[in-house]
C-alpha cells in the first residue's frame, strides 16, 4: 500500500512541475509576474493539490534544472520566467526573416511563424504580429524546399552524394524537368544563401565539374550511400562562390566606370570600401574595378539607367551597347 501511495505522490509531483513550467512559460514575463496565491488557485483549477511548501520545492526543482525562474520577495512572493531560449527581440527578428524570405512558401512561413510565436509568453505574442511588408517579389511555391535543405546538409556532413530532379518552366508556366525527369547525382560541398535563395554547390556527375543548383527548383532530393567525390585539388568554396554570385565568373578584366556621386553607396555595396575611386567633379567620380565581362555585370550596370557608365575597355563598352540593342523588338 505504501508503495502505491509513493508512486501516486511521484506522479502528482511530476504533473505539478510540468503544469508549473507551462504556466511560467506561457503566462509570465518580467512585466507580468504571478504570485503565490494565483499559482495555488491555478493548481486547484487543474485538480492538482499544492500549497506554499510544495510550490517552493517545485520552483527550486525548476531552477536547479536550469530554468530562469525569478522570485521577487514580497507579500505574497511574485514569480516570472526570466530569460528564455529566444528573447522577444530575437523572436521578432526571426519572424521578420521568415515572413520576408522568398525561399520559404507562404504556407510554410505561416506554420513557422506560428511555432515561433508559441515560444513567447501569451502577453508578448501580440507583439509578434509584425508590420513588415516584403517587396512584391513572389515567394517560392515548392513546399519540399525546406526538407531538401535538410537532406543536402545531412549529405554534406556525412560526405555522401545526393540525387534529385531539377526543373525549369515552359511558356505555360508549367514545371519541366531536365533530363526528361532523370535524376542528377551530385557530390555536395556547401549550401550558399544568395539573393534570398539557397543554392547547393558540388561536383556534378553529368557536367563533370563543380556547379550550383537552386534548391527551390530541386525535387525528390535523396541522400545516397555512395561516398561524395572529394573537392578538386586547390578548390576553395569561398572563391568559387564569389566568382559565381558576385559577377566575377570568368577571366577578370579591369573596367573603369564613370559614376554619379549619389551612386557611390552602390559601388561600395558591390565592390567594398577598398574599391579604387577618383573624383572627377562634384557630380561624378571614376571607379576602377576587376570583373568578368558577363551578363551579370552588365545587368548590374543597366539598373542605374546611365548613373553608372562604362568608360573602358572598348570591348566592354561595345558589349553593353550590343546587349542594349539585343533587347529591342
Amino acid at each position: 500500500m505504501a508503495s502505491k501511495d509513493g508512486s501516486k505522490n511521484k506522479e502528482i509531483v511530476k504533473k505539478r512541475i510540468l503544469l508549473l513550467l507551462k504556466y511560467f512559460y506561457e503566462k509570465t514575463d518580467e512585466n507580468h509576474p504571478t504570485d503565490t496565491f494565483k499559482l495555488i488557485e491555478y493548481f486547484k483549477s487543474q485538480d492538482t493539490p499544492a500549497n506554499r511548501k510544495t510550490l517552493k520545492n517545485d520552483i527550486d526543482t525548476l531552477v536547479e534544472a536550469g530554468y530562469d525562474i525569478i522570485t521577487e520577495s514580497s507579500k505574497p512572493n511574485r514569480y516570472y520566467m526570466g530569460s528564455r531560449e529566444f528573447e522577444l527581440p530575437e523572436l521578432k527578428l526571426l519572424v521578420d526573416a521568415v515572413s520576408s524570405s522568398r525561399f520559404i512558401t507562404q504556407k510554410k512561413s505561416n506554420q513557422l511563424i506560428e511555432k515561433l510565436t508559441d515560444m513567447a509568453s501569451i502577453t508578448h505574442r501580440e507583439e509578434l504580429k509584425r508590420n513588415i511588408y516584403p517587396t512584391s517579389r513572389a515567394k517560392s511555391t515548392n513546399e519540399t524546399s525546406v526538407y531538401a535543405v535538410d537532406s543536402i546538409n545531412e549529405a554534406i556532413n556525412n560526405k555522401r552524394k545526393i540525387s534529385f530532379k531539377y526543373f525549369d518552366y515552359d511558356a505555360d508556366k508549367k514545371k519541366v524537368f531536365r533530363h526528361d525527369g532523370e535524376k542528377y547525382v551530385l557530390s555536395p560541398y556547401a549550401l550558399i544563401w544568395n539573393e534570398d535563395f539557397y543554392y547547393v554547390m558540388g561536383y556534378s556527375e553529368y557536367y563533370e565539374k563543380v556547379v550550383t543548383f537552386r534548391v527551390d527548383r530541386i525535387k525528390d532530393a535523396e541522400v545516397l550511400e555512395e561516398r561524395a567525390k572529394a573537392k578538386p585539388k586547390g578548390f576553395k568554396i569561398e572563391e568559387y562562390a564569389k566568382k559565381t554570385f558576385e559577377m566575377y565568373d570568368g577571366e577578370e578584366t579591369k573596367v573603369t566606370l564613370v559614376c554619379r556621386t549619389e551612386f557611390m553607396k552602390y559601388v561600395i555595396d558591390r565592390f567594398g570600401e577598398g574599391v579604387k575611386t577618383g573624383k572627377i567633379d562634384d557630380d561624378r567620380f571614376l571607379a576602377t574595378v576587376n570583373v568578368a565581362l558577363s551578363p551579370t555585370f552588365y545587368a548590374w550596370v543597366f539598373q542605374f539607367r546611365g548613373g553608372i557608365k562604362i568608360k573602358s575597355p572598348k570591348k566592354a563598352v561595345d558589349e553593353i551597347l550590343s546587349m542594349a540593342d539585343a533587347i529591342k523588338e
